[in-house]
């Protein structure tokens, strides 16, 4: 397949005797908006930080375009310029003002000079609504404002997959709304996108495909129509009787 950017072959992950991962297989094409659903503690977040590099599975491949990105040899940066990363908590650098978080990473990992990466970054800056704020630090703004930062920052990396880690549970529930709007944008404008997420509605409307995950292991994945209209294993259908009214 053309347009397959990620394999995830058998992948396992324990901490200690605690296996928190359990031979997870799943793809990720081009244009693909995936969203991972599932209880606390059921390994969404692991899956995303083994995805990212940020932790070392036990075993399995993470194949990008093919090559395993868990043999040595791979640059993690390099790796996670293109497999970028919006973590739940914005993980925004404190001292630095909104554009200097958007343009760090462009100068450091893709070695663009300042004129370019601030070009770049108020590109992005503006597609999430956060140009009037491009001189404030992050504690001058609102958590919904720091998670548009964040985005934008991974945007201005030009990544090829965007993996978004509960984006929206620190939140207040005003703010959600914002990071949501968006998340949908980028969807409609074809990022690749893998999301770990809360929000029902976002993973029933907005995404291509949704695994359920549950202790560990991927129950069942399907179109949203299959997953949220006819889901065919009974942990699935507890799961989801919770968020019906």
């Amino acid at each position: 397949m053309q347009d397959l950017i990620l394999q995830i072959n058998h992948l396992s992950k324990s901490f200690g005797s605690h296996e928190v991962l359990k031979d997870i297989d799943f793809t990720v094409s081009h244009g693909d908006v995936i969203s991972i659903i599932g209880a606390s503690g059921s390994g969404k977040s692991t899956l995303l930080r083994c995805v990212n590099l940020l932790e070392t599975p036990t075993s399995g491949e993470i194949l990008y375009h093919g090559k395993n990105v868990l043999q040595r040899g791979t640059n993690p940066a390099e790796y996670r310029a293109h497999v970028g990363m919006v973590f739940q908590s914005f993980n925004l650098f404190n001292n630095m003002t909104v554009l200097e978080n958007c343009m760090v990473g462009q100068i450091k990992v893709l070695k663009r000079d300042k004129t370019e990466a601030r070009e770049h970054a108020m590109h992005y800056l503006e597609k999430v609504g956060m140009t009037p704020y491009i001189n404030a630090r992050p504690r001058q703004i609102s958590g919904g404002q720091k998670q548009r930062v964040a985005i934008a920052r991974a945007m201005a990396m030009d990544p090829e997959v965007l993996l978004f880690d509960e984006p929206t549970s620190a939140l207040d529930p005003e703010m959600v709304g914002e990071v949501l709007t968006v998340m949908k944008d980028l969807a409609e404008s074809g990022m690749t996108m893998l999301v770990v997420t809360h929000e029902m509605a976002f993973a029933r409307d907005v995404s291509r495909r949704v695994v359920y995950m549950n202790g560990g292991v991927i129950c069942e994945q399907g179109s949203p129509e299959e997953i949220f209209g006819n889901p065919r294993k009974q942990e699935t259908i507890d799961f989801l009787s919770r968020f019906r009214g």
